[in-house]
């Protein structure tokens, strides 16, 4: 019997078919940064919209990886990509990060790489990595985010638009603003642009002690 809690994920077949395609070009600057964010992982990780996988290559073997990817059809795409990797830690399972299957304290780190742009409730998302971190774990992010000033009203503008063509992306999340919130400790972030319209954040958001708990 379905689960109400979970309802079922259609996924967007079309926008996966054609996902790595497009991103190729900009995949060519992003792999040296995945590498640098993934460097030095080990235990236990959980990975949150794994996409079609890209992170795979780059996790060290010392990693025990989970990786969720609620959209089907981009989770069958990061099947193959592991099936090529071999990478022998990692599984990829079907779920979202608004609701995650584990107990508390489960993980030493969570991983989340141009995603919390596209889950449906940033905030209840971070809440559930923030619940299942172990204290002094941390949350390594890649996200691209509102821009201040003009070009950020620009995104505003243009949101629903491109929401529509990419699968539910919003453009102009504040991020940045979602993870202080959320209760992580934000040390200075990296900053660059995908393109000249998209800036991104590059980090570690940790918790620790007492305050890994909600």
């Amino acid at each position: 019997m379905p689960d109400p809690a979970r309802p079922e994920q259609k996924g967007h077949r079309w926008f996966a078919a054609f996902y790595d395609l497009q991103m190729r070009a900009t995949e060519r600057k992003l792999g040296p940064r995945r590498g640098r964010l993934l460097a030095g992982l080990h235990g236990d990780v959980l990975e949150i919209g794994a996409g079609t996988g890209s992170n795979f290559p780059h996790y060290p073997p010392e990693a025990h990886v989970i990786a969720l990817e609620p959209d089907p059809h981009m989770a069958a795409r990061a099947r193959r990509r592991l099936s090529a990797v071999a990478h022998p830690n990692i599984e990829v399972r079907e779920e979202p990060a608004e609701l995650l299957p584990f107990p508390d304290a489960s993980f030493d780190a969570v991983v989340a790489t141009l995603v919390l742009c596209t889950v449906s409730d940033v905030t209840r998302s971070l809440a559930e990595i923030r619940r299942v971190l172990r204290p002094g774990g941390e949350l390594r992010f890649f996200e691209h985010v509102r821009a201040s000033g003009v070009l950020g009203r620009a995104q505003d503008l243009v949101q629903p638009v491109w929401g529509w063509c990419s699968a539910g992306c919003q453009m102009n999340r504040r991020t940045e603003d979602a993870l202080r919130a959320a209760g992580f400790e934000v040390p200075p972030v990296e900053r660059l642009k995908l393109a000249p319209w998209l800036p991104a954040i590059f980090g570690v958001a940790r918790v620790s002690g007492e305050e890994a708990r909600p």
